[in-house]
């Protein structure tokens, strides 16, 4: 897993609408988890971060090109006539556009780590609730659980489907730069030995409330803040 990546944005899409400068501070404030490198003259950016922040930024920066784009339709219905450089862009935004509708709005995919998922639904179950129009449901494989976000109804829209989305992302960004894990091995594989640290982990949990336990035949992991889940796992090991 890569703790960071790197992306290069080419902004120059918004050139006749911002200040690219003026656009750079703003998603600097927004998205205060990523890195941004100097812009270039060619509208290019490059940017630095975890894989869910930068998904973040990708999805809000389409977004906002895709109400560009019908901001221009709307325009373009009460005046025909059109200069030729205003045409062009017109013609560049239509195509990022057309990218959007052309992806699957019925579904939304965010894909997470399997502990932090397990976190988020034990202490933000929140996060994952949605109206009746909307459907979540997750397949986890290993250390990775996908996340889908489905139309459920007439009702639901693809920003309905985004701003779920995002919620899911924001949190699991915050949470997967504070989370910690550590496991706890069986010292010996008979029934008794799981029973005794099964119920050391149960009667230690209520002093530690924001710790996580999650228990598996052949150990025990323990997810939370680093320095709780350190004093947790030494109480149990006492």
């Amino acid at each position: 897993v890569f703790s960071s990546v790197t992306s290069i944005l080419n902004m120059s899409i918004f050139k006749d609408q911002f200040v690219l400068e003026d656009l750079i501070q703003e998603l600097k404030k927004k998205s205060t988890a990523l890195s941004f490198g100097p812009l270039q003259s060619n509208g290019h950016i490059s940017v630095q971060g975890s894989f869910p922040a930068i998904k973040l930024l990708r999805d809000s920066l389409l977004l906002k090109a895709k109400s560009l784009s019908e901001k221009d339709k709307g325009e373009e219905s009460k005046s025909h006539q059109r200069p030729r450089r205003r045409l062009q862009q017109h013609r560049l935004t239509t195509e990022t556009s057309n990218f959007i509708y052309d992806a699957d709005w019925e579904k939304q995919v965010v894909v997470l780590d399997t502990d932090t998922y397990h976190y988020m639904k034990y202490f933000y179950p929140r996060t994952f609730l949605v109206s009746d129009d909307v459907v979540i449901s997750n397949i986890t494989d290993g250390d990775i659980t996908t996340v889908s976000i489905e139309k459920a109804g007439s009702k639901s829209d693809a920003e309905q489907l985004l701003r779920v989305k995002e919620k899911i992302e924001n949190r699991s960004l915050k949470l997967h730069n504070a989370l910690r894990k550590e496991r706890i091995y069986f010292e010996e594989q008979t029934g008794d030995e799981k029973r005794r640290y099964k119920q050391a982990c149960e009667s230690l949990k209520p002093h530690y409330p924001r710790v996580l336990i999650i228990p598996y035949d052949t150990h025990i992991d323990v997810v939370g803040n680093s320095s709780e889940i350190f004093e947790f796992i030494k109480e149990v090991s006492n």
